[in-house]
């Protein structure tokens, strides 16, 4: 499954554009949160995971999450596509927070 990511822009004299985008890049850097005291306040449960700074193809770099690899794994150039994942239960008001991630590309069938 490919996401189409669509980012506003301001160019010269603050006109909006709209840019789309396939998901899909390599991660350009990255560090690990190893532990619950070092990630922000409302991320401690998801400890450890990984940061990264991903080039999408289209050239732009985006932070993000990894999700769904080893974090022994994880090597900067590697490809990566983006995917929609939980970031916060805010149980105490009944929201699910969700946001983008990135992950290693799920083979396609043949």
């Amino acid at each position: 499954m490919i996401w189409e990511m669509e980012i506003e822009r301001l160019g010269a004299g603050n006109s909006a554009e709209i840019m789309k985008f396939s998901g899909r890049g390599t991660v350009w850097s990255f560090t690990i949160i190893p532990r619950a005291g070092y990630a922000p306040e409302g991320f401690e449960f998801l400890a450890p995971y990984a940061v990264a700074l991903v080039r999408l193809e289209e050239g732009p770099l985006v932070t993000a999450m990894l999700t769904d690899v080893n974090l022994t794994d994880i090597e900067i150039g590697m490809e990566v596509e983006m995917v929609i994942r939980k970031k916060r239960d805010l149980g105490d008001r009944g929201l699910l927070l969700y946001g983008y991630s990135f992950r290693p590309p799920i083979p396609e069938l043949p």
